[in-house]
């Protein structure tokens, strides 16, 4: 089957207190999103990459992907107002029956073991979306106070989130909502039940300079294969 990955990658660098936008950042002397490219290339030989980035940066992006050992299946187009309308004009690219592959550029540690057990659980189900436990006590704000709930009944959602093309596509025809935090949440607003599979520890999102930090260490540990 046909497989495309509409990679996001319009963040700032507000809380990294940069100028530099988080994507760009160096690790290990590799912007981040050049390690999100890469592991999409490793994951599959046949999957394509339509790359989201803000108009004043797409000079940038194409630097970034010419560095990539396969630029030919990557290709770039401008985000808008919000990552829902980013990822809308990643989708009108797409005119394929495939696996839909919606990451954020930023998660940059993600596997290709991650990616390939997304894309067979969204074949068999129509959706896949990446979560991993809770580990820290959780409280959730009432009305009347804050309560503890359950965490081994609270997931935390990551991405890739993979869809059969005609279920995502369809889904970002409607109109913009301030409930849709992810793909999962807009596609869910049709009536479609979301199916988690286990997600990865490492898979964290850079936002922080600590995140730098720990991604720094995830990827030395990794080329040293511990």
């Amino acid at each position: 089957m046909e497989k495309y990955a509409v990679i996001v990658a319009g963040g700032s660098g507000l809380r990294m207190k940069t100028s530099v936008p988080k994507q760009f950042l160096l690790l290990r002397g590799k912007p981040v999103l050049w390690y999100t490219l890469t592991t999409f290339l490793d994951a599959f030989p046949d999957l394509q990459i339509i790359l989201v980035l803000p108009e004043q940066h797409l000079d940038t992006g194409k630097e970034i992907l010419r560095t990539t050992y396969d630029p030919d299946r990557i290709w770039m187009t401008t985000g808008g107002e919000t990552r829902f309308h980013s990822v809308r004009n990643g989708l009108k690219h797409i005119h394929k029956h495939s696996i839909i592959f919606v990451h954020d550029g930023v998660r940059c540690l993600l596997t290709p073991e991650l990616i390939r057990r997304c894309y067979h659980a969204a074949v068999d189900k129509g959706n896949a979306i990446p979560a991993i436990t809770a580990t820290d006590t959780i409280r959730i704000e009432t009305v009347n106070g804050n309560i503890q709930v359950d965490r081994d009944k609270v997931r935390l959602i990551q991405t890739p989130q993979a869809f059969f093309s005609e279920l995502v596509k369809s889904a970002f025809e409607q109109d913009f909502h301030e409930s849709f935090t992810d793909e999962a949440s807009v596609v869910e607003k049709l009536g479609v039940k979301i199916n988690l599979i286990e997600g990865e520890s490492t898979n964290i999102k850079i936002t922080r300079p600590l995140d730098l930090l720990i991604a720094e260490k995830v990827l030395e540990e990794r080329e040293m294969g511990l």
